[in-house]
């Protein structure tokens, strides 16, 4: 394997374990429409104006069972100004991410797109993805993939886009 090829599989290799998406051209997030519990729909864009994480997840993520609490922590840590969480579940069976969600104490709204309309506009392509979208609806960072140290950088990326006017 030549220097270049090795460099590329050690570049493609920390993407994929880190989640690391440097680069990425700024997107306005697809305005989807999300349901709560009971049904009730959820406009994406009803959230324009705040600091948005969006994550995606499904009761049969591996990684996801770390992330969601996690993700739920910092919701707790940065609500009441202007950030929120979506916490979309997946899964197809509804009792699983009941079950999961039972188990696991939070406080983000979790919100349900059973049919997978959701990930196919935000080109998901990984469990569990999260998109930080900022107060004008631009999708300004992406993680997929979920490993301890991500906290860190979700905590900078969210006083970054907090602190924007």
């Amino acid at each position: 394997m030549n220097l270049v090829a090795s460099s590329l599989t050690a570049v493609v290799l920390f993407v994929l374990v880190t989640g690391w998406t440097a680069g990425a051209s700024p997107t306005h997030a697809p305005n989807v429409v999300l349901q709560q519990a009971d049904g009730t729909p959820v406009p994406l864009a009803s959230y324009e104006g705040k600091v948005l994480l969006v994550d995606f997840w499904a009761s049969w993520c591996i990684p996801c069972k770390t992330s969601f609490p996690a993700l739920d922590a910092i919701f707790r840590e940065y609500k009441g100004r202007g950030f929120e969480v979506l916490a979309v579940n997946l899964d197809e069976d509804r009792r699983h991410a009941d079950a999961f969600l039972s188990a696991h104490s939070h406080q983000m709204l979790v919100l349900f797109d059973p049919k997978g309309a959701a990930p196919l506009a935000f080109g998901v392509k990984g469990m569990p993805t999260s998109f930080l979208i900022d107060k004008s609806g631009t999708i300004r960072f992406t993680h997929m993939g979920y490993s301890g140290n991500v906290d860190v950088r979700y905590r900078q990326e969210i006083a970054e886009l907090l602190s924007e006017k």
